[in-house]
Formats: C-alpha cells, structure tokens, sequence
C-alpha cells in the first residue's frame, strides 16, 4: 500500500517528531478503536480514540482516550472549565475539524482546539491513535503528542 501523507502526518514530519504508521483494512466497515485494535495486533490500552466536544459557552474541546474506555462529560466539564460538555453530532465533525468518524487525529485539525489528553497514557511509551484517514494509524509517544497539541493530562474516564 503506497504511503498516504495525511495532514496530521505532513505536521509530524515537519516537526521532525518520530513516528510509526500502522495501517489497516477498512472493507469490512469496523471502523471503531476496539476493532482497529485488534486489526494492528495491538492492545486496546494504547489505542486511542478522539472525540470533540463543545461546552455550555459553544467552545469546542478534543478529548484523547483509550478506545476501551468511556468519556466521563461531568469530569470533562470540570478540566474544561465548562458547566457542561456535550459531544458534537458524528454530522458535524468534518466541518469542525476537518476529519470524518473514523478518522478523526488530534493533530492537524481545521482549528487549535483545547485537548486533553487521559493521564493513562503517562505509564505507557507510546500511544496510537488516527493519522487522519480511515485505515492509517500513527504510533506515537504521549509526551509527543502533549507537545505538539498543547495537550493537558487529565482524568477523563468514567
């Protein structure tokens, strides 16, 4: 499969920040983290999924977390300094950030969102999560990751 360079990847490269792409086959339309998981032969704990969401003030927030694990909106409003943080309609997501479900990498979006990154990603060397595109993972570590988005740790599991 030829190289795909997504703009989340075009950033990496630019940065010079170490990465690994990992990529999968998408025909059977199991497109969750779970799935992808196991179709990269890799434990769910390091793969992660993004999720955005938009607080009481219309402010939109990236949430970064493992694909196992459920989003915890009452704590995420508390880190976000929000009365209350809903998801985004799967409808609205491209506009947003210029990705599609499935896709969605919180590096490169249409705009610097504030993100949060699980504090579980702390223990672990690296973590993986969209390049971008469905069926193109990117491996790297959460420090990184940080860095590059302005990312803060936080605890946002139920």
């Amino acid at each position: 499969m030829a190289q795909v360079k997504t703009n989340a990847l075009r950033i990496l490269d630019a940065k010079k920040i170490s990465y690994e792409v990992l990529t999968y086959d998408n025909k059977d339309g199991k497109i969750d983290g779970i799935s992808v998981a196991a179709k990269i032969g890799r434990n769910p704990k390091e793969v992660f999924k993004t999720l955005v969401a938009q607080g009481a003030s219309k402010n939109l927030f990236v949430f970064v977390i493992p694909v196992e694990a459920e989003l915890d909106l009452k704590k995420v409003a508390k880190v976000a300094g929000e009365k209350n943080v809903e998801m985004i309609a799967v409808k609205d997501i491209q506009k947003w950030t210029g990705y599609i479900r499935g896709g969605c990498s919180p590096i490169g979006m249409k705009k610097e969102y504030k993100t949060f990154l699980d504090k579980s990603s702390l223990g672990l060397d690296s973590i993986i999560v969209s390049a971008g595109k469905i069926g193109v993972q990117i491996v790297i570590d959460p420090n990184q990751l940080q860095e590059l988005t302005k990312a803060e740790f936080a605890d946002l599991l139920k």
